[in-house]
């Protein structure tokens, strides 16, 4: 009887983490903070980041300025590591990533064996904005480098 409480310990123990990851949201790019160095800025673009169990999913869905929707949705391995790319552009075939920090997150997106687009993420440490530097192709297979300001919704 004492054992059969350890699974219900744990999964209260797992959504407590899950939920104390300042990630964890849905975020809006903040177009009048964002600045880029290269490439054309979206109309709008909106990052839901969940955890499920020991995988973080991102879903990253845009409208570029010429009003076309992109989608990039991946997951990777809460701790870090190789994930899976589910919906997205031909830019990319692969997704790794790793926390830098408790606030700090960087991905390296692939294509064919090459990383091809690395972002670096840090949320501020009131938990409403995050701050994300971002170089390589974009989903449109066009060159990017910006600093995206992305200002958390829920």
């Amino acid at each position: 009887m004492r054992f059969a409480r350890i699974p219900f310990a744990l999964m209260a123990l797992a959504a407590t983490l899950c939920a104390a990851d300042p990630f964890v949201g849905t975020w809006k790019m903040n177009p009048a903070k964002s600045e880029y160095k290269q490439g054309t800025p979206p109309k709008e673009q909106i990052a839901t980041i969940t955890v499920e169990g020991s995988e973080m999913h991102v879903h990253v869905a845009a409208v570029t300025a010429e009003g076309k929707k992109t989608l990039v949705f991946y997951t990777i391995p809460y701790d870090g590591g190789k994930g899976k790319m589910f919906e997205t552009s031909p830019a990319y075939d692969g997704i790794s990533g790793t926390h830098i920090g408790p606030n700090e997150r960087e991905i390296s997106r692939w294509k064919d064996g090459k990383v091809v687009f690395t972002a670096r993420s840090v949320v501020s440490p009131d938990g409403n904005s995050m701050s994300t530097f971002s170089k390589g192709v974009s989903p449109l297979g066009k060159p990017v480098d910006a600093h995206v300001i992305y200002d958390k919704l829920k």
